[in-house]
């Protein structure tokens, strides 16, 4: 990443971490909780749990909110729209949806680690409206259409 394509962070408060990668080749970087006081979802519960973060993603970058695998694989937590995207204009608090699709209550305290973020480019087209579009061998064949 050069330097004109740096994500810059905003704290709320300068006690929160900034986000880091947690190893040589992770692609994502974990996101922490920034709490006032401890926040139980319930079992099919869903909650928006601030971070305390605001960031300024360069154009032609998103962020892309995804789970952590540690809490699916051991408490059932995912981000709840993932991969949830943060757009390149967008400039408020970054908050993330959990749902606990767990057997008990979770409780989420302030510092847990809860997500990941991983920046990637996008890519923009311009639209053609058409008639009709190209034939392929699939066609309108979805859900399941190639094979189990």
């Amino acid at each position: 990443m050069t330097a004109s394509a740096a994500l810059k962070i905003v704290r709320k408060d300068s006690r929160i971490p900034l986000p880091r990668y947690e190893s040589e080749g992770a692609a994502g970087m974990d996101i922490r909780a920034f709490l006032e006081a401890a926040l139980v979802i319930p079992v099919l519960g869903r909650a928006k749990v601030p971070t305390g973060l605001a960031l300024a993603i360069p154009e032609g970058y998103e962020g892309q909110v995804r789970p952590r695998s540690g809490l699916a694989v051991r408490h059932g937590i995912t981000v709840l729209n993932s991969p949830g995207t943060i757009d390149s204009d967008y400039r408020g608090e970054l908050e993330i949806i959990l749902i606990n699709l767990g057997a008990g209550p979770f409780t989420v305290e302030n510092g847990d680690r809860i997500a990941q973020l991983v920046i990637a480019p996008v890519s923009r087209l311009p639209l053609t409206e058409e008639r009709t579009l190209p034939e392929t061998k699939r066609g309108g064949g979805g859900f399941g259409s190639t094979g189990i």
